[in-house]
């Protein structure tokens, strides 16, 4: 079941808090999970965040290594060793650790991304971008064909404009 879906951008406060979405909230207690697992994502400028679909998922992704080999300890470290394990405060809150921010260039608003088992935590500038080509790739895989950066107007199935911000 596809829980994460669509995005939102809320605002960081002074204490380097921000309100997860009210529909993410939902999806990590329908999974039983109190809090937010994070961490830097290996290849985007991005959070990686979720529950325990999240966790699943990272658990194999490990077992498919020889336990006490080199490759198990580094996908081991780079998924569970630099993670956080935040709490949700009363009001949907959590505070983002600075190495979080860092990595993903957080400063001011956060843009929270469905991406159905877990979601990321995107710099909205950086998001944009990385939206625009996202788009561009799905609509090669799909297709099959090779997308032009300048499509034709009216050529575009799937829609560039984000779907739930609020401030």
């Amino acid at each position: 079941m596809a829980d994460f879906v669509s995005n939102f951008t809320n605002r960081l406060d002074a204490k380097g808090r921000v309100s997860v979405p009210a529909p993410f909230r939902a999806a990590l207690s329908r999974e039983n999970y109190e809090g937010v697992y994070c961490f830097p994502s290996a290849h985007l400028p991005a959070v990686d965040a979720g529950g325990n679909a999240l966790l699943g998922e990272i658990q194999k992704r490990v077992d498919s290594f020889t336990t006490l080999t080199p490759q198990h300890d580094f996908v081991s470290m780079a998924l569970f060793g630099v993670s956080e394990n935040l709490k949700l405060d009363s009001d949907g809150r959590v505070i983002l650790p600075e190495t979080l921010r860092l990595h993903a260039g957080i400063t001011d608003q956060v843009t929270f991304v469905g991406q159905g088992y877990k979601f990321q935590m995107w710099n909205p500038e950086r998001f944009a971008e990385h939206r625009a080509e996202a788009l561009r790739r799905a609509l090669e895989v799909l297709s099959g064909e090779p997308q032009s950066a300048a499509q034709p107007a009216g050529a575009s199935t799937l829609s560039a404009t984000p779907s739930g911000s609020t401030g």
